[in-house]
C-alpha cells in the first residue's frame, strides 16, 4: 500500500522545526478602518472637503468619494449613523500615524531615581545623597528613597522610618510625599515626586 504525503500548513524549516509565519503589519493598518465597499452600513453621515455634510445612503456616499477620485473611510463606526470621510485612504493613515507620533512626544516619561540607605547611615552619607535627591527632584525626577535591612538590622526599622522622614522633611521645597515610609519585605520606601513649578 502506498503511503500519501501529509498536507503540513506549516511551513518547515531544513532542520524540520515550524518556521513561524510573519505578522504583515501594513496589512493591518489597512484593516484598522472599513473603506469603501467594505463599510457595512446602509446610511453614513458624510465628511470632509468639497463634500456637503449630510446623512446620505451608502451607494451615494461611494458615488461621491468615486466622483472625487478619493477613498470612503469608516472614521466613527459606532456613531449613529456612522461617520464616514473622502478623503485619500494612504494620505488619511499617514495623518493618523502623524497624529500618534506628536502624541507620544507630548506625554511625559516619568523617571524615577532610587537613592539607597542603610539603618544606621551617617550624617555625611546623608548630605550626599540628600543633594542628589534634590538635584532629581528639580529636573523633574520621583525619587524613590529606602531604607534596606540585612539581616537583624530590621530590629532598628523605627530608625529608618525616622531617617526617611527627616529625609522628606529636608526635601520639603523641593518635593511632596507621594508615599509615606511603608514596609515592603527588607526595605522600607518613601515616595517623593517633584513640586510643580
Amino acid at each position: 500500500m502506498e503511503k500519501k504525503p501529509l498536507n503540513n500548513p506549516q511551513p518547515q524549516r531544513s532542520n524540520g522545526a515550524p518556521q513561524a509565519r510573519r505578522v504583515d503589519n501594513k496589512k493591518n493598518e489597512r484593516d484598522a478602518y472599513a473603506i469603501n465597499e467594505r463599510i457595512r452600513a446602509r446610511e453614513v453621515r458624510l465628511v470632509g472637503d468639497n463634500v456637503e455634510t449630510g446623512i446620505y445612503t451608502i451607494q451615494e456616499a461611494l458615488r461621491i468619494a468615486d466622483e472625487q477620485g478619493m477613498d470612503l473611510i469608516e472614521i466613527s463606526p459606532t456613531a449613529q449613523p456612522p461617520v464616514c470621510k473622502v478623503l485619500d485612504y494612504q494620505k488619511f493613515l499617514y495623518q493618523q500615524k502623524k497624529r500618534q507620533k506628536e502624541q507620544k512626544a507630548k506625554a511625559t516619561k516619568v523617571v524615577v531615581k532610587e537613592i539607597r540607605f542603610g539603618p544606621q547611615t551617617d550624617d555625611h552619607d546623608y548630605n550626599f545623597k540628600l543633594k542628589h535627591a534634590i538635584s532629581f527632584l528639580q529636573e523633574g525626577s520621583k525619587v524613590k528613597a529606602y531604607v534596606f535591612f540585612k539581616g537583624r538590622s530590621i530590629l532598628f526599622k523605627e530608625q529608618g522610618e525616622v531617617l526617611l522622614l527627616r529625609f522628606a522633611n529636608d526635601l520639603e521645597e523641593y518635593g511632596k510625599v507621594e508615599q509615606m515610609p511603608l514596609l515592603e519585605g527588607k526595605r522600607m520606601i518613601i515616595m517623593l515626586s517633584p513640586k510643580k513649578k
